[in-house]
């Protein structure tokens, strides 16, 4: 079974937080290859660091010659904790089936929000995960605009 990746945080060094697609979060220190890859000491440099981004769910890549796959983070990772990602999956059918309704392809909705087209793709699909102020967007330029509720169960007595 392939782990796909949907959310990429860096943390201090070398370090990064992956979530996945069944909401686990895996912590992974890129020094743990430098003696199989030495190339990858460059990503001691911070900048660097912080360029890169998720090759879809597949990986995370810095350049043409610095990545990793995600399925490698998932399997050498520890696990530091896990998130709800069905907020996640709501949000990715919500706006696929809006726009669809809508009757507008991906690259008239791109020109609507001034968000990439492949951003776009990657929500519709739940290999990204949006911010508010992105949904925000995307239901604006639709007509509409964005609710978010908040459900508590009730207490059992």
């Amino acid at each position: 079974m392939f782990h796909k990746a949907i959310d990429l945080k860096f943390l201090d060094g070398t370090a990064m937080a992956v979530t996945f697609e069944d909401g686990t979060v895996k912590r992974y220190d890129m020094r743990a290859l430098y003696s199989k890859y030495p190339q990858l000491k460059a990503l001691e440099d911070r900048s660097l660091f912080l360029s890169g981004r998720l090759m879809g769910p597949y990986g995370i890549s810095w350049n043409d010659d610095l990545d990793i796959e995600a399925e490698t983070v998932y399997e050498d990772g520890e696990t530091v904790g896990r998130e709800d990602v069905q907020l996640h999956r709501a949000s990715s059918r919500a706006v696929a089936s809006v726009r669809a309704l809508a009757g507008i392809s991906q690259k008239e909705l791109s020109s609507l929000t001034g968000i990439d087209q492949s951003d776009i793709s990657k929500i519709e699909r739940g290999t990204a995960n949006p911010s508010v102020s992105t949904l925000e967007r995307i239901a604006a330029a639709l007509g509409g605009r964005l609710t978010i509720q908040i459900e508590i169960p009730a207490s059992a007595e």
